[in-house]
């Protein structure tokens, strides 16, 4: 099961809490660490791990940045502004995995298809304990 748009929807500062996930490649790591980077100087946000390997249902390379509603209008301008040229991912956090990373899902730049077969209900209570949400 994957996610195919063709639409990209910008995003909207409609929940609580996000994440925004920086994709990157081999080619492109170091530009995705100095956003990073920039990130954790300008904003107090939380920066996840830098993987370079494929993490959850991200067809690519990413850092995870977690944000709430308060810093939407201020951080998602400014990193749209200063992405340079990266694709980045932004989705709610409402505890519906499937929905937060399709009827949730919001991309600056290009959307890129995410694989989703890890929300099947028999992967749902694996992929939590991984992220030790339960």
């Amino acid at each position: 099961m994957t996610n195919t748009i063709t639409d990209i929807k910008r995003p909207v500062n409609v929940h609580k809490t996000y994440h925004a996930h920086v994709y990157f490649d081999s080619d492109t790591k170091e530009i995705a660490r100095g956003v990073c980077d920039k990130i954790a100087q300008q904003f107090d946000l939380k920066i996840g791990r830098f993987h370079e390997r494929l993490v959850g249902p991200h067809p690519r390379w990413s850092c995870q940045v977690t944000f709430r509603a308060k810093h939407f209008d201020e951080f998602i301008p400014w990193l749209d502004a200063n992405r340079e040229g990266l694709t980045i991912f932004i989705h709610g956090l409402t505890g519906d995995y499937l929905k937060d990373h399709t009827d949730y899902a919001y991309w600056l730049e290009q959307s890129v298809e995410l694989n989703l077969e890890m929300f099947q209900p028999n992967r749902i209570r694996r992929f939590a304990q991984n992220l030790n949400i339960i």
